[in-house]
């Protein structure tokens, strides 16, 4: 089965990888950091900020094929920090609805650009 790449004007990359890829109606969402997509920079702010941003990114690659965050069914967050885990947990609550998607959050060492988040995840079309 060949891929077939997803690309969204909203959403940065900064590597060689698609945004996106939907193989026979599941779809892999690369990891989105809080990046600006206008400015391609990080964004300023506390870990809210950048939460918030990195589901925008997020959502866009879902919206470029016609989907929303109820299609989304397994999350994996990455957070620097992981006293951020709370204040991530807020921004994230109000992401999605109940039953909310299976998730896994994991502490790293260090993410691209110095951001304190990134978030990626499977969604089913």
């Amino acid at each position: 089965m060949a891929r077939k790449g997803i690309s969204a004007r909203d959403a940065v990359t900064v590597g060689p990888y698609s945004h996106g890829i939907d193989a026979d109606g599941l779809v892999f969402l690369s990891g989105q950091t809080p990046v600006d997509p206008k400015t391609g920079k990080l964004i300023e702010g506390d870990i809210k900020a950048q939460t918030e941003q990195g589901f925008k990114n997020l959502f866009s690659v879902l919206g470029t094929i016609g989907l929303t965050s109820e299609s989304v069914q397994k999350v994996n967050v990455f957070l620097v920090d992981m006293n951020d885990f709370p204040a991530m947990n807020e921004v994230y609550k109000k992401q999605f609805t109940e039953p909310y998607p299976a998730r896994t959050t994991i502490g790293v060492a260090s993410l691209p650009l110095g951001a304190r988040i990134e978030i990626e995840g499977i969604a089913k079309k």
